[in-house]
């Protein structure tokens, strides 16, 4: 959002200059004229330069300041007074900044939800929309205590599913760099103590040996090779048909597919249950889901469900034929839409898969982690064992 720097007069006949974040040059009019100051200038200030890469807030710190926000606004504190004494006591810079940036909104006339939507990268639009939603109904400490339980929730499933894939990312990684270094150091010892043998040596040391050369002698390629293999990788995986054939690839992986669909799942439901119950409407409460949906496939029948809903139908239809969503999922959907309950259905499937993915969670771990080790063994020992052929040989021999 824009900068505009202002000087003006109070109607004492002071003068006043300053800042003030908006969209537009109208909305620091308002403002200014709000606070009885006649305008004298209005200037776009320049944007800084900036080198920085992500927001510079947690997640996790967002999910803080809701659930402080909600038990000062619950005790009866102004709203004013609660954002500033947040500021204060936020750790995090960046987000101290951000929460005096929407004091200072609030305090110009804006709504709470609009001052929030000015930081689009903290407050997106599901948290916005319960926000806009609890002020127009009233409820604003509800749906505040609402937005805190659902972001604790999400970021503790979020935590599971990446807490599940840490142990077998650090044994892959550990087991690829210490092969690569035995090939590398330990292999070519060996070759040259084999060099003086008179003897042809086993096919399995010869392999070895042939792909340790290969290794030294093209390691530079190799390493260029997979960094341009793997950009190029993240870029087709940023391009709408590269994402969608990997949420696609995600969800039917033969290990891994049952915890990101269970997980896929359990995100869906509470996010729609949380927006249902607070009042947004199911049209607008499916966009923002589509959107916050975390994968492609789901997405696309999300927004498949409101074209459907916007004809007259129901929402289970392309949710079932998605092949995402397990017949008993859709099944209390349509019981919940036919019964006037959806947001409290989908709750209950919400905390029913949060359950689910603890399970998953727990046999992911128990099923790789011998895979792993296995196949470890496979490759140190193996490699071990063709370097100490040719002793035995010689051995044998003597």
């Amino acid at each position: 959002m824009p900068i505009f720097e202002y000087k003006g007069k109070t109607l004492a006949g002071a003068a006043v200059q300053g800042q003030l974040k908006a969209k537009t040059r109208g909305d620091v009019e308002r403002v200014l004229r709000q606070n009885r100051i006649m305008v004298k200038s209005i200037a776009k200030k320049a944007p800084e330069i900036q080198f920085k890469i992500g927001t510079g807030v947690k997640k996790v710190e967002v999910s803080r300041f809701t659930r402080q926000f909600a038990t000062m606004i619950g005790a009866g504190l102004p709203m004013v007074q609660c954002l500033e004494i947040l500021a204060t006591q936020s750790e995090n810079k960046e987000l101290s900044k951000i929460i005096a940036s929407v004091k200072e909104s609030v305090q110009g006339g804006s709504t709470l939800s609009e001052a929030l939507a000015r930081h689009p990268k903290i407050f997106d639009q599901l948290y916005t929309n319960m926000v806009e939603a609890g002020e127009i109904g009233g409820a604003l400490d509800a749906i505040l205590v609402r937005l805190a339980g659902y972001r604790e929730k999400a970021d503790k499933l979020v935590r599971k599913v990446k807490g599940a894939m840490v142990y077998p990312s650090v044994i892959v990684f550990v087991a690829v760099g210490v092969t690569f270094a035995m090939l590398t150091f330990i292999v070519p010892v060996f070759a040259k103590m084999f060099g003086g043998l008179s003897a042809d040596l086993p096919k399995p040391t010869q392999i070895v040996l042939q792909i340790s050369n290969f290794l030294k002698a093209n390691f530079l390629y190799l390493f260029f090779g997979s960094a341009g293999l793997l950009g190029l990788l993240f870029w087709w995986k940023r391009t709408p048909t590269g994402a969608l054939s990997v949420d696609k690839a995600l969800l039917v992986a033969p290990v891994l597919g049952n915890l990101v669909r269970k997980s896929a799942v359990a995100r869906f439901t509470r996010t729609l249950g949380t927006l249902l119950s607070s009042g947004v409407s199911i049209l607008e409460a499916l966009e923002i889901t589509a959107k916050t949906a975390g994968n492609l496939v789901i997405a696309n029948a999300i927004n498949k469900s409101v074209m459907a809903i916007a004809e007259g139908d129901t929402i289970t239809g392309p949710l079932k034929e998605s092949g995402v969503f397990p017949p008993m999922v859709t099944q209390m959907i349509s019981v919940g839409e036919k019964t006037g309950g959806l947001d409290e259905m989908l709750s209950k499937i919400a905390d029913f898969y949060d359950e689910e993915v603890d399970d998953a969670v727990s046999a992911l771990t128990s099923m790789i982690e011998p895979i792993i080790i296995v196949f470890m063994g496979a490759i140190i020992g193996g490699i071990l064992i063709a370097m100490y052929l040719p002793m035995f040989d010689i051995i044998g021999k003597i």
